[in-house]
This record gives structure tokens, C-alpha cells and sequence, in this order.
């Protein structure tokens, strides 16, 4: 098995869905953080989906009030992502919300016979 840890990072500059991470093919992503900071003057909402390789959309956090100048952590477990799957922030006002990931990023072991 191959591990490798990573930062998935963004600057919501506009009120766009963007995307925060995408697991690559033949790996898992566990997601041990997603930190939100709110560098403005007022509170903002973020939403965040998870995509999955069919092109479903799950929202994960919807309207998330992110009080101005604190960071928020949103996860209080880790979240498991799989294989091509698609994790999307949005915020409702631009240039206000940063978001930080911190995720481990597996490739399971091929066994051969």
C-alpha cells in the first residue's frame, strides 16, 4: 500500500462551485481535516457536495455559516472519498473564504497469484 498526505487548498475568490479535490483513479482519499477561514468582516456560507463517479451530487455541509474573521473545522470524523470522486466547495460571497484539506491519500497494494 502507497501513502502519500497532502493539502488540498483554495481561494474562493468568486461564488462559483469549485473544486477542492479529486481522488485520482486506483486510490482512496481519507480526509482527516477541512479547514474554512473567513479573512472578511462578515459571516459567509459555504456549501460543499461530494461528487461520485457517476456523477451523483451529495451535499456534505449546506449553508455553512463561517463567522467573519474565525476558521471553522467541518469535519469531526474523517470522511472517506473513493476513486474519482469529486470534492466541491461554493461560498455565497467571493473573496472571502479560504479552504484547506488535509487529506491521506492511499493506493491499496495489488496482490498477484
Amino acid at each position: 500500500m502507497s501513502n502519500s498526505f497532502i493539502n488540498a487548498k483554495v481561494d474562493l475568490t468568486t461564488t462559483d462551485n469549485t473544486t477542492l479535490y479529486t481522488t485520482p483513479s486506483a486510490n482512496v482519499a481519507i480526509f482527516k481535516s477541512i479547514l474554512v477561514s473567513n479573512d472578511a468582516g462578515s459571516a459567509c456560507n459555504i456549501d460543499v457536495t461530494l461528487t461520485d463517479s457517476s456523477g451523483n451530487v451529495f451535499s456534505l455541509f449546506k449553508t455553512k455559516s463561517i463567522a467573519s474573521n474565525t476558521t471553522t473545522e467541518l469535519l469531526t470524523h474523517p470522511l472517506i472519498v473513493e476513486e474519482s470522486e469529486i470534492i466541491k466547495v461554493q461560498a455565497s460571497d467571493a473573496n472571502e473564504l479560504h479552504v484547506v484539506a488535509s487529506i491521506l491519500q492511499q493506493q491499496p497494494r495489488e496482490v498477484t497469484t
